[in-house]
């Protein structure tokens, strides 16, 4: 356990680590456990791959609550046991309860990205770790109409990083999140597009373990079970940007919704409405904690 004293009379951190089966997971504590209350229990912010380095900014705007941050089992801090095992969503979740476990729960839970899918997993699999979950933007490319052509896109992505390496396959990815509107049947068969295009490398360094591109075979495939989402008693809220359009990120949140999943709420800014200036991206930071706030109240 380590502890780091934050500036001007900002919550203490605390990190910790914890081993869970095929991992030694790391998070850390925003504030004291000991002030949660049923009204304002620990806020935890989790994505997939990013990790607790992107949630700064929005941690900042919750000090009247204990906030929880982690590094997901293939990301910064958190090691796996076996590189050659890309972990699922349900996998994710048993990582999650693993920690509300440890901390204590039920939690109020944010996940964007993939750790919205991995949120959706956790509330299927243990509801009682839960009070509210907001799953923002969740690519779940099995939930939507076209799942079919999302799949054969998502493995054409990562067959490209296997083959060629990080450029192309990222530059795969982006094109592939960025595009508006259902996939078509031939999107997986478009050429190849230039690397450099979209500010990546076009050499091949030879590594394989961009966790991002190795997601592409659990994460943006998935799809929570209808009937097993619906059964939960803790509230599900579907949150989706105002600015994202009909990406793939926009449009899964809105058709779990339509399958009875949780209600649907629009969040300010596009994919990364949250960020203020974490990894280069700056998204309505101040806008969106004041949204998410208004959302976890009861």
């Amino acid at each position: 356990m380590s502890q780091t004293t934050a500036p001007n009379g900002t919550p203490t951190i605390t990190t910790q680590t914890l081993s869970v089966p095929g991992a030694e997971l790391t998070y850390d504590v925003r504030g004291d456990l000991g002030s949660a209350t049923a009204e304002r229990p620990p806020l935890f912010l989790i994505g997939t791959p990013m990790a607790a380095e992107g949630f700064v900014t929005l941690a900042g705007h919750f000090t009247d609550r204990p906030v929880i941050t982690y590094d997901p089992r293939n990301v910064g801090r958190s090691r796996r046991h076996d590189d050659s095992v890309t972990p699922t969503p349900e996998d994710h979740a048993a990582d999650l309860h693993a920690i509300i476990s440890e901390i204590g729960g039920p939690v109020d839970l944010f996940g964007s990205s993939g750790g919205a899918i991995n949120g959706l997993a956790l509330a299927i699999a243990h509801p009682e770790d839960v009070r509210v979950l907001v799953a923002h933007e969740p690519p779940a490319g099995g939930a939507v109409p076209d799942a079919e052509h999302v799949r054969a896109a998502c493995h054409a992505v990562l067959d490209s990083y296997r083959s060629s390496g990080f450029g192309l396959g990222m530059a795969k990815f982006i094109a592939l999140v960025s595009e508006q509107g259902e996939i078509g049947p031939d999107y997986a068969d478009r050429p190849d597009p230039d690397p450099a295009a979209f500010g990546m490398p076009t050499e091949d360094d030879g590594s394989r373990s961009d966790p991002l591109m190795n997601n592409m075979s659990t994460i943006p495939v998935w799809a929570p079970d209808p009937e097993a989402l619906r059964a939960v008693p803790c509230r599900v809220v579907l949150a989706v940007g105002e600015e994202s359009g009909e990406t793939l990120a926009a449009r899964a949140p809105r058709a779990i919704a339509a399958q009875g999943g949780g209600e649907l709420v629009v969040f300010p800014g596009d994919h990364i409405g949250f960020a203020g200036g974490e990894y280069a991206q700056t998204g309505k930071p101040e806008e969106f904690a004041a949204r998410l706030r208004e959302v976890l109240e009861p």
